[in-house]
């Protein structure tokens, strides 16, 4: 399960004339999230800025494990090399950690950026969902206390609310996230569109996802998650970032794309391994 704090893109979305937004997905529905540790390689599928990238090659490590009765934890690396030509080369290096309860009123998250092995910053924080507010207290970069909407999201149960989504048919999902990235301080404004369902004897994948017998028996979705920065008024304004996948229905995802406005980064899972969730008493 690919959860977007990890990637600062840009992603253009399906825009859908909308005559009513579906209902805000009810939090009661349970789902049966797969623990597992999968292997993302990255290379440049396109550039379109005004100077384009050359090449772009990378590997993302995405370790998720965790039950409704112990909550969620996740362990996350991204490391990519970005040749803008010219000479001029950048490696990037993302560290995380977080952990988010099943009932989505807590989450934990740690992080850290390195430029070509220099640190850059460190973010480190927990938030609390209360009936008023969600309160945030960081530790990193600085400390801080302060509160967010209380409807907003977690990482883990947005997803969780996708699923939710899709099962029941819907193709639109919105809602306002707060994950922990950036300085720990801000909260986005999402849309989620969803594709119609792939059946499990429908377009085999043939990447790590397409030789996991676990996955073949699921149903799959298109998911396109657009992210908006809140503090700007304007109806018309881009996604400040975004993701694509294929969103399975215990929360692997497969086939990523990842656009960061002057170009698109593809994830191709090359390495799946799923294991058993410890089970609820």
């Amino acid at each position: 399960m690919i959860d977007a704090r990890f990637f600062s893109m840009a992603a253009a979305f399906i825009f859908v004339p909308v005559v009513a937004l579906p209902a805000p997905v009810q939090t009661g529905e349970a789902i049966e999230f797969t623990s597992h540790r999968a292997v993302y390689d990255l290379k440049l599928a396109s550039s379109r800025g005004n100077r384009p990238i050359e090449a772009v090659r990378g590997r993302i490590l995405y370790d998720f494990s965790g039950s409704r009765c112990e909550g969620y934890a996740l362990q996350f690396r991204q490391v990519s090399e970005i040749d803008a030509g010219e000479g001029v080369r950048m490696m990037t290096d993302m560290r995380a950690a977080t952990w988010e309860d099943a009932a989505a009123k807590s989450f934990r998250f740690n992080s850290e950026n390195f430029v070509d092995q220099e640190p850059k910053n460190a973010v480190d924080g927990q938030a609390e969902r209360g009936s008023a507010q969600v309160d945030v207290r960081l530790r990193k970069p600085a400390i801080k206390s302060f509160g967010i909407e209380a409807d907003a999201f977690f990482p883990t149960d947005h997803m969780r609310r996708i699923i939710v989504a899709a099962r029941q048919g819907k193709t639109l999902l919105q809602g306002p996230v707060f994950d922990g990235s950036d300085t720990g301080e801000k909260v986005y404004d999402t849309l989620t569109v969803i594709g119609q369902p792939i059946e499990p004897d429908a377009q085999k994948p043939d990447d790590a996802a397409g030789r996991e017998e676990q996955l073949s028996k699921l149903r799959r979705w298109p998911v396109a998650i657009s992210y908006f920065d809140k503090t700007k008024a304007d109806g018309d304004q881009l996604p400040v970032y975004g993701i694509r996948f294929e969103l399975y229905e215990n929360g692997v995802s497969r086939a990523l794309s990842l656009d960061y406005n002057d170009f698109v980064v593809s994830g191709t899972m090359t390495s799946l391994e799923t294991r058993p969730s410890k089970a609820c008493d």
